[in-house]
């Protein structure tokens, strides 16, 4: 949260302009501007809601250009996730991320990509966004930086000048930090574990297709989303108390979100999917 919150602040001091365009079924986290630009009421309180930012339906070109003529002038820039997450793996197009990067430029605004859940190498490229080949002006990161130590970074373009005291952290700078974040970045490239990522989604992807209770599957490398028939509730419960499989949740409630290790096998693959076989016959129809 406080890495998208540096990149809407720093957005808008760079631009001069007050609006961030951001998606449906978004999520960006949970301080002050972050959450203001996440697509979920619940978690908005009074406090953080602003007219300053607008909402657009994701995958949308014409609604996005419709955003532009109507604020024009006024945008200072668009935030998007990679791969929306939380949202239910929900995949941008090429066309789509390839719009936005040209109404910003066109409009002197900044273009955002939110690469904290998507990013390191999680869908068969570092970052999700790579696979539109469009360049951000800033990218955020956290999450697998650390591979569950807590860091964020926030990636700036050269040509916005960064100034001293302009954003801060409290811990901004840590030392141990730092090398828990370069150790990840060792282990990724000594183990080629962003080939793996993807060799072992295309390999995910061939076993599961074909399931009867699968109604849809949205999947990049290893940033998985199953769409059942049924909410997931009772699958994730049984998974946990007798296969002592962790899956998680979206705010769509018949998607499973599968997030695994970067380093997974067939052999473990295998073994989910047999578990959740299991777990589907017992579920009735």
């Amino acid at each position: 949260a406080e890495a998208n919150e540096n990149a809407i602040k720093l957005a808008s001091f760079h631009t001069g302009k007050s609006k961030i365009i951001c998606f449906s079924k978004s999520f960006h986290g949970r301080t002050s501007a972050a959450v203001a630009a996440t697509d979920d009421a619940s978690i908005v309180a009074p406090v953080n809601q602003s007219e300053n930012f607008i909402f657009c339906e994701f995958n949308n070109q014409e609604a996005l250009k419709q955003i532009f003529e109507t604020h024009k002038d006024t945008i200072a820039a668009v935030i998007i996730e990679g791969i929306q997450g939380v949202g239910g793996i929900q995949i941008p197009t090429e066309n789509f991320l390839k719009k936005i990067e040209i109404l910003c430029k066109e409009n002197q605004a900044l273009f955002i990509c939110d690469e904290i859940q998507c990013g390191y190498g999680r869908t068969g490229k570092f970052f999700a966004h790579q696979w539109a080949d469009v360049k951000p002006d800033i990218i955020t990161i956290a999450k697998g930086m650390g591979n569950g130590f807590p860091v964020a970074g926030t990636i700036i373009h050269p040509n916005i000048q960064p100034k001293l005291g302009l954003l801060g952290t409290t811990f901004g700078g840590n030392y141990l930090a730092c090398a828990a974040s370069l150790a990840v970045l060792e282990v990724i490239e000594n183990e080629s574990l962003i080939s793996n990522s993807l060799e072992m989604g295309n390999y995910f992807y061939g076993k599961i297709k074909d399931k009867p209770y699968i109604k849809e599957i949205r999947l990049q490398g290893l940033m998985i989303g199953l769409e059942f028939h049924e909410p997931i509730a009772t699958i994730r419960k049984t998974l946990v108390e007798k296969h002592f499989i962790l899956t998680g949740n979206a705010s769509c409630k018949n998607t499973l979100r599968i997030l695994p290790a970067l380093n997974i096998s067939k052999l473990q693959l295998d073994a989910f999917i047999e578990a959740l076989d299991e777990v589907m016959e017992q579920i009735p129809a």
